[in-house]
């Protein structure tokens, strides 16, 4: 109940709203559209925003706004500009139909995720600049837990009022649902800074734009490569892939769900409300287990778990829109993805470097998120090809060689422990 935790409570809602909008929520309103699979399936590139913040991070980190800065302080003034941003898009997306004005509804749907990609980027420095070193756990659980209940919001929420009134309306009360960032981000402290990555700058504007290249991205990378040598590649080609099966499938649940004959509610209601329970308690599973098993077992069955689960679709296929199949895939596949997150943050933050900690972290979060994404925006062209019971093996199986990479690397990583 400390500020600084309420307050990143409050964050985590802002940062979580906008996602599910432009990802799986909006797919089913352009399934709805008639758009075709092929080009819902090409929206969940809108997710390389996320996966390519750090780019653009060293200027959220030294650009001053103007007037705004000198109100709010540095970290409220992006967060301003960027909810109110955010505000207006969703509002805007909510007055256009996506059946006659795809390229306008296109080009908004990026500029959310853009700006909500950039809204990430201040909360991430907020929580790190907030609160003392031994905080920093309670603030990320809060922030999840904040996020966690804007998913629900954005996913269940919006599909309730979607099937009551229409789209429109909904995308409007999500753009309204947007006021509580606003309203933490004008009752909230400007944390005290700490130094930022242009205090390490000098010389002209194009030296500085090196520097920050360099200091960003390439030595915190070049660190990672020798630190670990030869194995770097292949810790980095385990994250690339851990998550693909997962997001291959995930863009294309909703239309799946719509084809099948799932209304809105019924799928809000499990796939969301229910769903999101179930990952909270599978991510607090993953916890314990790190624990109590140590994390190369964790690597492993994380990864044979977000595979396997993908088969429960296959069920739901072949026998049609039954309630309870959908919570038994429901109950699986939320709980493998909620553990898995959990072990894949671990394992990540176990492989940074305290040095570059923050670059580092953001470099392979980053990379655990690209390839997923790019071939889920082809899902959409394989399912038409191969209709959607060979969709799902084919979704389960690109997932094959991060079981083979997981067990590869939980070898080498007892193999350390037994050294040490």
């Amino acid at each position: 109940m400390q500020r600084p935790v309420l307050v990143i409570f409050f964050l985590g809602f802002s940062g979580g709203l906008p996602f599910p909008l432009v990802y799986s929520t909006m797919t089913w309103w352009l399934a709805e559209a008639d758009i075709s699979r092929s080009t819902i399936s090409t929206f969940a590139w809108l997710g390389f925003a996320y996966s390519f913040k750090f780019v653009w991070s060293p200027l959220v980190d030294a650009v001053h706004l103007p007037l705004l800065s000198r109100w709010l302080g540095h970290r409220r003034s992006w967060l301003f500009l960027s909810q109110v941003a955010l505000v207006v898009s969703l509002a805007s997306l909510a007055l256009i139909d996506p059946a006659m004005e795809m390229a306008a509804f296109a080009a908004i749907a990026v500029a959310v995720a853009f700006l909500s990609a950039t809204q990430d980027i201040v909360i991430d420095a907020y929580r790190i600049e907030a609160a003392e070193q031994r905080m920093q756990g309670v603030m990320a659980a809060s922030y999840q837990y904040g996020y966690r209940i804007a998913v629900i919001v954005g996913t269940a929420g919006a599909l309730f009022v979607a099937d009551n009134s229409s789209w429109s309306l909904a995308y409007q009360v999500m753009a309204g649902c947007m006021a509580v960032g606003l309203i933490t981000t004008l009752l909230c402290h400007e944390p005290v800074a700490h130094g930022s990555l242009t205090n390490k700058l000098s010389g002209s504007t194009m030296d500085k734009a090196r520097q920050w290249i360099y200091m960003a991205v390439v030595e915190p990378f070049a660190d990672f490569v020798l630190r670990y040598k030869a194995w770097s590649f292949l810790f980095l080609a385990f994250i690339a892939s851990f998550y693909i099966s997962d997001r291959v499938l995930g863009i294309m649940a909703f239309p799946f769900y719509e084809d099948i004959g799932f209304s809105k509610t019924q799928v809000g209601a499990i796939a969301k409300i229910y769903g999101t329970w179930v990952s909270i308690i599978g991510a607090a599973t993953g916890a314990i287990a790190v624990v109590r098993y140590g994390l190369a077992r964790c690597v492993v069955a994380a990864s044979v778990l977000i595979v396997s689960t993908n088969l429960f679709f296959v069920l739901i296929a072949m026998s049609g829109a039954k309630l309870s199949l959908l919570t038994l895939t429901i109950s699986f596949d939320n709980f493998a993805i909620g553990f898995g997150s959990t072990v894949m943050i671990a394992y990540m933050s176990s492989l940074v470097n305290l040095d570059f900690s923050a670059t580092q972290y953001a470099l392979l979060s980053s990379i655990s998120t690209f390839f997923g994404k790019l071939l889920a925006g082809f899902s959409g062209d394989v399912q038409l090809a191969i209709g959607w019971l060979n969709f799902f093996f084919y979704a389960a199986a690109t997932g094959i060689p991060t079981i083979i990479l997981s067990i590869i690397i939980a070898r080498h990583m007892l193999a350390e422990e037994t050294r040490e």
